[in-house]
């Protein structure tokens, strides 16, 4: 098993410890639903240094992007962040992934722990029409964790006595912290105003303890993965491996906002036009249950006894006090209101069709 440069530090912290991916992760170090409303009302904490990090860098940078990417990384200024899937030409998602433009000849990706080295072979494939360009795996090197909560902004100022106000949302910048240098970008994965930092995989433990060290007064809290979970689906983000795969086009799922088709030519492009031009079968949609139980990934959609889909993510939310999911349905149950029934332990639950996201933060001026 892998393990970030944080793993002792878990354990310090009493983590209860899980494979994910190839990696040892924490899952939890307090209760997930006292984690959850910690982030929800104060901030939390995540090592995310299990992340995959790549430098894509050259004189083809940009138009190489265009071409891996379904969004349209040519709108981006310098020190702008993109959120967008990859495709194959098939359409189908290969990743969903975070584009950084230091320049355009520089970006940094992050991309999901499950499918670095798919991606890494996929991108080194495509850059060879594109040369010369330069793709560094990075992971190893640099660590990342997230910082995110109502509170996060206030927390980093007083760590670092410096001001981050400017940071606009998907945008990053670098900075110094004791003669070193982070990044930090204004991103996440929780639904709340976040950061997330880069820094070197020597310095991240000194940094994330110098984090909760100097915040435990003002609530911060380390936050594993289970609340990371709970926290993404109510603020209605995908999971890869869930939501998306190779057989699930953007179009099918909640973003299909981020197709450019107006750009010249990408991965996937006329696939995804000619579904556009034949119509939708199939839509992701978010569903909360009427009756009493909890969805859970995989279980099947049923609509008057027959199926319709499954669900691809499901579980309590400790915000809305609500069992609630995400469920890939044939595309005419898909609008809201619409009644639907999960089978549990060999019952049927009613549930309904609801608008997403299921929570959305107060925007704080």
């Amino acid at each position: 098993m892998k393990k970030t440069p944080l793993y002792d530090t878990h354990l310090k912290l009493n983590a209860r410890m899980v494979s994910f991916h190839e990696y040892l992760m924490p899952v939890q170090y307090d209760t997930i639903i006292n984690e959850h409303h910690c982030v929800r009302k104060k901030a939390g904490l995540f090592d995310i240094s299990h992340m995959g990090r790549f430098e894509v860098s050259g004189d083809k940078a940009l138009p190489f992007i265009q071409y891996i990417i379904t969004n349209d990384a040519a709108k981006l200024a310098d020190k702008q962040v993109q959120y967008t899937p990859i495709c194959n030409e098939q359409g189908g998602i290969l990743d969903d992934i975070l584009i950084y433009k230091r320049h355009q000849k520089h970006f940094d990706l992050v991309v999901n722990c499950s499918n670095k080295e798919k991606d890494l072979v996929w991108l080194q494939k495509h850059a060879a029409t594109y040369q010369p360009i330069e793709i560094r795996d990075l992971t190893d090197s640099i660590s990342l964790i997230a910082l995110q909560g109502p509170l996060s902004l206030g927390i980093l100022e007083d760590t670092f006595k410096s001001k981050f106000g400017h940071l606009k949302r998907f945008s990053f910048d670098d900075f110094l912290w004791d003669g070193i240098r982070i990044t930090i970008s204004r991103t996440g994965y929780t639904g709340e105003d976040g950061f997330e930092i880069f820094v070197d995989a020597i310095y991240v433990a000194k940094l994330w303890n110098l984090l909760l060290d100097k915040n435990k007064q003002g609530g911060l809290k380390p936050v594993g993965l289970g609340a990371r979970d709970t926290l993404r689906l109510e603020a209605g983000l995908l999971l890869y491996g869930n939501e998306m795969n190779e057989t699930v086009t953007p179009l099918e799922t909640t973003i299909g906002w981020t197709v450019k088709f107006d750009k010249d030519t990408f991965l996937g492009k006329d696939s995804l036009l000619r579904q556009k031009a034949k119509g939708i079968d199939r839509k992701l949609a978010g569903f909360e249950m009427i009756d009493r139980g909890i969805p859970r990934q995989g279980y099947p959609v049923l609509k008057e006894n027959e199926i319709v889909g499954k669900v691809t993510s499901g579980s309590f939310s400790p915000t809305t006090n609500k069992n609630i999911g995400l469920c890939l349905i044939e595309s005419q149950y898909a609008h809201v209101g619409a009644g639907l029934q999960i089978p549990i332990r060999d019952n049927n639950y009613n549930a309904r069709v609801v608008k997403t996201p299921f929570y959305q933060r107060e925007i704080r001026q």
